[in-house]
């Protein structure tokens, strides 16, 4: 029986996996998730630990994807109706990044890299216009942008405090609850203060 529950959560997610009706937004997380989410993960690991082949490996990665997600952008619409077609996106993202197949690798050496440099100078052109024009369009809407930013600052500030409001809702309270005391022994200090200052007066008066 250890055993049986043991294989649950693997079996229940094969076969959510492998069901093309009823798993369509099980199968896009997934995909999601090791197409964007483990490489980004990896991506950091090998940043952070400056290993330089497992840096390269993920470089290479990432423009094999980013080829794949331009395609998809066009083709999307007119394929993914096809039956299982997001299961063999998920196959395809883990031929991608599996060590033992290193997929990336074989489509960047195979098609990207010829590709790109035969038509590098072209592209480089591209590139060069495009962020020229980027450049230009910042620099002319500059105040639009510090605008923008603004508004968004406040959106997100305000957006954070809700948040806290609705995950702490007594923490405000509390606050008021704690100097509430305190403005009430000041009252009550200058009710107790009041007679002494008119005892005070009475025999200064008396006194003259």
């Amino acid at each position: 029986m250890a055993l049986f529950g043991s294989n649950m959560p693997s079996e229940v997610g094969l076969r959510l996996l492998l069901c093309p009706l009823g798993s369509n937004i099980v199968v896009r997380t997934a995909c999601c998730s090791v197409g964007v989410a483990l490489p980004v993960y990896s991506t950091f690991k090998a940043i952070e630990t400056r290993d330089q082949t497992e840096q390269q490996r993920w470089l290479v990665y990432w423009a094999a994807y980013g080829c794949f997600s331009i395609a998809e952008v066009f083709t999307d619409k007119l394929i993914s109706w096809f039956p299982l077609y997001y299961h063999m996106k998920f196959g395809f993202l883990v031929w991608l990044q599996l060590p033992s197949v290193d997929g990336a690798k074989q489509l960047y050496v195979t098609h990207l890299r010829p590709f790109l440099l035969k038509h590098q100078a072209r592209l480089d052109q591209i590139v060069e216009f495009s962020y020229g024009e980027m450049g230009k369009f910042v620099s002319a809407h500059q105040a639009e942008i510090q605008f923008a930013k603004t508004l968004l600052v406040k959106m997100w500030m305000s957006a954070n405090e809700m948040a806290n409001d609705i995950l702490h809702p007594g923490q405000r309270r509390g606050t008021g609850a704690i100097e509430g005391p305190r403005t009430l022994r000041s009252r009550a200090n200058d009710v107790i203060e009041g007679p002494e200052t008119q005892v005070e007066n009475s025999e200064s008066e008396n006194d003259e």
